[in-house]
Protein backbone atom coordinates (compact mmCIF):
# COMPACT_ATOMS: atom_id res chain seq x y z
CA UNK A 1 0.00 0.00 0.00
CA UNK A 2 1.29 3.84 -0.96
CA UNK A 3 2.19 5.76 2.07
CA UNK A 4 2.97 9.48 1.65
CA UNK A 5 4.88 11.75 3.83
CA UNK A 6 7.15 14.69 3.15
CA UNK A 7 10.72 15.07 1.77
CA UNK A 8 13.49 13.70 4.55
CA UNK A 9 16.98 14.81 4.29
CA UNK A 10 17.88 10.91 4.25
CA UNK A 11 16.21 10.78 1.07
CA UNK A 12 18.25 12.52 -1.22
CA UNK A 13 19.88 9.52 -3.26
CA UNK A 14 15.90 8.61 -4.09
CA UNK A 15 14.57 11.71 -4.71
CA UNK A 16 17.66 12.36 -7.34
CA UNK A 17 17.30 9.53 -9.12
CA UNK A 18 13.22 10.17 -9.50
CA UNK A 19 13.67 13.43 -10.43
CA UNK A 20 16.18 12.71 -13.14
CA UNK A 21 13.67 10.55 -14.56
CA UNK A 22 11.57 13.31 -14.63
CA UNK A 23 13.99 15.69 -15.90
CA UNK A 24 14.80 12.72 -18.36
CA UNK A 25 10.84 12.54 -19.83
CA UNK A 26 10.74 16.68 -20.30
CA UNK A 27 14.38 16.21 -22.06
CA UNK A 28 15.81 18.62 -19.45
CA UNK A 29 18.90 16.82 -17.62
CA UNK A 30 19.25 16.82 -14.12
CA UNK A 31 23.10 18.16 -13.49
CA UNK A 32 24.74 17.70 -10.15
CA UNK A 33 24.46 21.38 -9.41
CA UNK A 34 20.86 21.64 -10.09
CA UNK A 35 20.12 18.98 -7.56
CA UNK A 36 21.67 20.23 -4.98
CA UNK A 37 20.39 23.35 -5.31
CA UNK A 38 16.74 22.08 -5.46
CA UNK A 39 17.16 19.49 -2.92
CA UNK A 40 18.29 22.34 -0.45
CA UNK A 41 15.10 24.55 -1.81
CA UNK A 42 12.36 21.56 -0.46
CA UNK A 43 14.36 20.98 3.08
CA UNK A 44 14.85 24.64 3.63
CA UNK A 45 12.53 26.27 6.31
CA UNK A 46 12.30 29.42 4.46
CA UNK A 47 11.90 28.17 0.84
CA UNK A 48 8.30 28.31 -1.04
CA UNK A 49 8.77 24.77 -2.24
CA UNK A 50 8.11 21.63 -0.66
CA UNK A 51 7.88 17.93 -2.16
CA UNK A 52 6.01 15.13 -1.30
CA UNK A 53 7.57 11.50 -1.69
CA UNK A 54 5.21 8.27 -2.12
CA UNK A 55 6.56 5.07 -0.54
CA UNK A 56 5.49 1.04 -0.96
CA UNK A 57 5.16 -1.19 1.56
CA UNK A 58 9.58 -1.61 1.41
CA UNK A 59 9.62 2.09 2.55
CA UNK A 60 10.74 2.48 -0.83
CA UNK A 61 10.43 6.35 -2.37
CA UNK A 62 8.46 5.16 -5.69
CA UNK A 63 6.94 8.60 -6.26
CA UNK A 64 7.81 12.69 -5.44
CA UNK A 65 4.87 15.84 -5.85
CA UNK A 66 6.92 19.35 -5.65
CA UNK A 67 4.59 21.97 -4.89
CA UNK A 68 4.16 25.68 -3.57
CA UNK A 69 1.48 27.58 -2.39
CA UNK A 70 -0.03 31.04 -4.70
CA UNK A 71 -1.87 33.90 -4.60
CA UNK A 72 -5.10 34.11 -6.44
CA UNK A 73 -5.47 38.28 -6.66
CA UNK A 74 -8.63 37.78 -8.88
CA UNK A 75 -10.41 34.68 -6.37
CA UNK A 76 -8.90 36.44 -3.26
CA UNK A 77 -7.36 33.51 -2.15
CA UNK A 78 -4.65 31.13 -2.30
CA UNK A 79 -3.63 28.18 -4.34
CA UNK A 80 -1.76 25.18 -4.44
CA UNK A 81 0.84 24.41 -7.63
CA UNK A 82 1.68 21.22 -8.36
CA UNK A 83 5.11 21.81 -9.94
CA UNK A 84 6.46 18.58 -10.78
CA UNK A 85 4.99 14.63 -10.32
CA UNK A 86 6.99 11.38 -11.42
CA UNK A 87 6.80 7.77 -10.35
CA UNK A 88 9.03 4.82 -10.51
CA UNK A 89 8.26 3.10 -13.84
CA UNK A 90 7.10 -0.04 -11.90
CA UNK A 91 4.98 1.97 -9.78
CA UNK A 92 2.64 3.05 -11.99
CA UNK A 93 -0.51 2.45 -12.53
CA UNK A 94 -0.46 1.31 -8.86
CA UNK A 95 -2.12 4.41 -7.76
CA UNK A 96 0.96 6.03 -6.59
CA UNK A 97 0.53 9.45 -8.31
CA UNK A 98 -3.38 9.51 -7.30
CA UNK A 99 -2.13 9.06 -3.83
CA UNK A 100 0.21 11.81 -4.19
CA UNK A 101 -2.52 14.20 -5.39
CA UNK A 102 -4.73 12.94 -2.65
CA UNK A 103 -2.14 13.94 0.04
CA UNK A 104 -1.76 17.55 -1.31
CA UNK A 105 -5.75 18.25 -1.69
CA UNK A 106 -6.01 17.23 1.86
CA UNK A 107 -3.23 19.69 2.48
CA UNK A 108 -4.97 22.36 0.65
CA UNK A 109 -7.99 21.44 2.74
CA UNK A 110 -5.92 22.33 6.01
CA UNK A 111 -4.85 25.13 4.69
CA UNK A 112 -8.02 26.51 3.47
CA UNK A 113 -6.96 27.03 0.18
CA UNK A 114 -9.66 25.72 -2.41
CA UNK A 115 -7.73 25.23 -5.65
CA UNK A 116 -4.77 22.93 -7.06
CA UNK A 117 -3.09 23.71 -10.02
CA UNK A 118 -1.16 21.93 -12.50
CA UNK A 119 0.39 21.82 -15.98
CA UNK A 120 1.36 18.71 -18.12
CA UNK A 121 2.93 18.52 -21.72
CA UNK A 122 0.22 18.24 -24.63
CA UNK A 123 1.54 14.81 -25.62
CA UNK A 124 1.95 13.20 -22.34
CA UNK A 125 -1.53 11.30 -22.74
CA UNK A 126 -0.58 8.81 -20.02
CA UNK A 127 -1.14 11.30 -16.97
CA UNK A 128 -3.71 13.25 -18.89
CA UNK A 129 -5.99 10.11 -18.25
CA UNK A 130 -5.34 10.24 -14.82
CA UNK A 131 -5.51 13.92 -14.38
CA UNK A 132 -9.13 13.80 -16.72
CA UNK A 133 -10.37 11.76 -14.03
CA UNK A 134 -9.48 14.17 -11.02
CA UNK A 135 -9.74 17.65 -12.19
CA UNK A 136 -10.86 20.08 -14.61
CA UNK A 137 -9.30 20.47 -18.09
CA UNK A 138 -8.71 24.32 -18.36
CA UNK A 139 -9.07 26.57 -21.99
CA UNK A 140 -6.12 28.14 -20.88
CA UNK A 141 -2.69 28.80 -22.96
CA UNK A 142 0.68 28.70 -21.35
CA UNK A 143 3.21 31.23 -22.32
CA UNK A 144 7.22 31.04 -21.27
CA UNK A 145 9.25 33.99 -21.78
CA UNK A 146 12.80 32.67 -21.90
CA UNK A 147 15.28 35.38 -20.43
CA UNK A 148 18.68 33.13 -20.74
CA UNK A 149 21.55 35.14 -22.21
CA UNK A 150 22.48 34.71 -26.16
Amino acid sequence: MTQVRDLAAGDRAAWQELYAGYGDFYETPLTEEKAELVFGWLLADDNESFCLVATDDNARVIGIAHYREFSRPLAGGRGLYLDDLFTASDARGTGTASALIARLREIAVERGIRKIRWITAEDNTTAQRLYDTLATRTTWVTYDMDLDAN
